[in-house]
Parts: C-alpha cells; structure tokens; sequence
C-alpha cells in the first residue's frame, strides 16, 4: 500500500511529539511541519528530515492526513481548510472554540467521508481500557485533574485545558444527556479561570464531581466511580486500576466483606496509540475512538460549566456590592 502523507501544523511542545509519532509509523511519511514561529521552525528544521513551511495552505491538496496542535482559536478554519482539500484530520482538544464551528466540521467529514478525530489522549490511557468492562452502571463519579502551574496552555480556562478530558471521559462512561450543572471558578496566576469545580447531573440520576486546577502543588489524574455493588478508582496518571466489588455468599469469620483487585500498567505511550488508531481508520473508514461528534459533546458541557461559572460569579460580584 502507498504510504500515507502525513504533516503537523503546530510544532510546540505537543505538535513536536505528534510529529515524531508519523516520523515513526510504519506505512507513514512525515512530509511537513509547519509553523507562524520562526524558532519553532528553526527546531523543525534541525529535528525533522522533512519540509518546514510557515503557512499551512502551502500543504492543501498535497497530504492525506492532519494533525492541528495550535492553539484553541485557530482549529477551526485550519481543520476546515484541509477537510475541504480531502484530508483526514486529528483536531487537539478542545475541538475549536464554539459548538457551532465543531458541527461545521462534523458535517463536512461526513460530506467528504473522512475522519475527523479529537485528541482526548486519555480515551487512550492503559488504566481506562481496563476498567471499560466494569463500568456498567455508575451511580456517581468523582475526577480530579491537578497540576502545578505552567504558562503553556494559558490561552484558555482550565475547563478547557485539563477538565475537558474528565468530562469526556464521564460522558462516554455515563452514556446519557446531562440534566444540569453546578459550577464554581476562580482565576489565580492567569486572565482565565485556573481552578474550577463543576457538579454534572445526567438525566439517569448519576452526578459527577469534576475538579480541575492549574495552580496545585501537585500533579494528580483519578477518577473513581461508584456503582451498586463496586468502587472503582483510576490512576490516570501511575496507570493503576482498583476494583472493589462486594463479595458474593456468605462472608466467612475473618474475611472481608469485599474483594479487592489492584492493578498496575506499563506506562505505554498513549499519543501512538492515539495516532496509530487515527491513521488505522484512515486506512479502514472505521470510526475513530474519539470522534468529532464525541469532541463537540465535551466542549458543549464545557461551555455550559463555563456559563455557570460565569453566573456564579455575576452572583457573588452582586451580593458583594450588596454587602
């Protein structure tokens, strides 16, 4: 089969890694990098044995695959320009700013039938694979996302930057529409909002608690989901899954009450997984893990935490005037 031409618009900290995964797939040929940013291009230069071009439009009709790893405000018309050119394409997360810029991608992937893939790289995370065939009926969900604070990123809120990947995680867990949000934030180093809780009911009664800050003295990535008779908790980021399920019969004198299994994963590396499943339904037409409908779910309940907040903080900005 013919390789695959693939290029990266945006070689910063992430495009750069996704850039090294097409250098290295088999059946794939890295033709270009781009980027607006004379150093970045620079490093390309030295790093990539492949063009290195500073206006992505120099590329349409000339790959067959995408990735868009710029910021948040520019996905949507360069994932547009190269949808319209017959490319596949792999949109980082958030998919673009508004929901209705997300749906006029969904549709013209559909008209040109191709892929379009979101980047939540923990859909690809070892410990949430193994915990998929426990995740029946959650009752309620608790996710925590913390990380010391870093410049990188800081274009957006946190909801868009960190918490956006639990609530993509939690609605495809949850399955059903969400009923309501409560949510709280606060900017503290940034313009933006870098903490942030959010409660999501969904209409099958299950609530999820979501925190996400920026501003942490420590990094940490769990989940735990509570169900009739189990506890699950996901270690995202050691890649450790704890299940604990009620134990069936009697309980002998001595034993416990429950049954606990613990397990440990390799670190792996979730972005070529990511990527060697984005070029394996180019090859195949199959549907991507996370696909542009499932990215425009995430950033509409991010949007609706986002009003929330902002509500919440007209609120408080009112009481206070009161007082």
């Amino acid at each position: 089969m013919e390789k695959i031409r693939a290029a990266v618009i945006g070689v910063g900290y992430l495009g750069r890694f996704h850039a090294q995964k097409y250098a290295q797939a088999q059946e794939c040929e890295l033709v270009a990098v781009v980027d607006v940013r004379a150093q970045a291009r620079e490093a390309a230069l030295r790093e990539f044995p492949c063009q290195v071009l500073e206006d992505y439009r120099e590329l349409l009709g000339r790959v067959d695959v995408v990735s868009v790893v710029t910021p948040t405000p520019s996905h949507f018309a360069i994932a547009r320009d190269f949808l319209e050119a017959r490319a596949h394409v792999l949109v980082e997360k958030p998919v673009t700013e508004t929901a209705s810029e997300a749906q006029q991608l969904i549709e013209l992937a559909r008209t040109h039938a191709r892929v379009l893939q979101v980047g939540h790289l923990e859909r690809f995370n070892a410990a949430i694979r193994a915990a998929e065939p426990y995740l029946k009926a959650p009752r309620f969900i608790e996710c925590h996302r913390l990380a010391p604070y870093r410049e990188r990123g800081t274009e957006v809120n946190v909801v868009l930057d960190l918490m956006i990947h639990d609530i993509d995680i939690v609605q495809t867990i949850v399955g059903v529409p969400v009923a309501a949000i409560d949510a709280i934030g606060t900017a503290v180093f940034s313009d933006e909002i870098d903490i942030a809780n959010a409660r999501i009911r969904f209409e099958n009664g299950c609530v999820a608690n979501a925190t996400a800050s920026r501003v942490s003295m420590k990094t940490e990535r769990k989940l735990r989901v509570f169900e009739d008779e189990a506890y699950l908790s996901i270690d995202l980021q050691q890649k450790i899954l704890t299940v604990i399920k009620k134990r069936p019969g009697p309980i002998e004198p001595g034993q416990l009450p429950v049954i606990i299994d613990e397990r440990s994963f390799e670190q792996g590396d979730a972005l070529k997984e990511e990527i060697d499943s984005f070029l394996a339904c180019v090859r195949t037409g199959q549907e991507p893990v996370v696909s542009g409908a499932a990215g425009l779910r995430a950033l509409e309940t991010a949007t609706r935490i986002n009003e929330q907040m902002g509500l919440t903080s007209q609120r408080a900005k009112a009481q206070t005037r009161l007082a």
